[in-house]
């Protein structure tokens, strides 16, 4: 598949991070059962709903490597951030890092935003400009990805960063490590991925 790339421009560092203006949510019990395929088309539940590597599927879909842009490394302490309450699960002092993933060409793809007990961030993201999946496959972390949440929601930032109108799907999730959490990760798809997916088919049945 060919799709013509387009390279929104340069954004300054968010002053928080980029969290959705939310139109709907579900908790994990949505996660387990999915959504119905009216609201959320069986592509895009595999995409967020699934537990495998979001980095691996954007390479499978875009033939193309996923790099990262990062654009934020924060020492937030033991605020709680505006994060999902799960984040209480992080030891603290805790460390904030939000990042692009985008395709080599430099089609952005995603956004995230991780947190992070400081004191051992160093350990699992020697290299940070990798994505987090690279880095922890690096060092052969045996890792359980627990997804929590899933959104739909508006973000204007987002809408610039993309150069794709809203609204958007996301999620939440923890990483376990050796029965421990080990970070949170809140994650924003673009729109832009519907070339690959197809639709999302959310408008209909939320926006009635």
């Amino acid at each position: 598949m060919t799709s013509v790339v387009r390279h929104p421009p340069e954004l300054p560092c968010p002053a928080t991070w980029l969290a959705l203006d939310i139109l709907w949510q579900g908790g994990s019990s949505v996660v387990k059962r999915g959504l119905p395929h009216d609201q959320l088309s069986p592509a895009w539940q595999i995409l967020l709903l699934g537990d495998g590597s979001p980095t691996r599927h954007l390479q499978l879909l875009t033939r193309e490597r996923t790099d990262v842009d990062v654009i934020d490394m924060s020492a937030i302490g033991q605020a709680p951030d505006q994060a999902p309450e799960i984040i209480q699960a992080v030891p603290g002092p805790r460390l904030r890092r939000q990042v692009w993933l985008r395709t080599a060409s430099g089609q952005r793809l995603a956004y995230a935003t991780s947190w992070w007990e400081a004191s051992h961030v160093d350990d699992y993201l020697q290299n940070k400009s990798l994505p987090i999946w690279a880095s922890l496959s690096r060092i052969r972390a045996e890792l359980y990805r627990d997804i929590r949440g899933i959104y739909y929601g508006h973000s204007q930032p987002l809408e610039d960063a993309f150069g794709e109108r809203g609204p958007f799907w996301g999620r939440h999730y923890l990483f376990w490590h050796n029965g421990k959490p080990l970070t949170l990760i809140y994650e924003v798809f673009s729109p832009y991925l519907t070339r690959y997916l197809g639709p999302t088919r959310a408008e209909v049945s939320l926006e009635e």
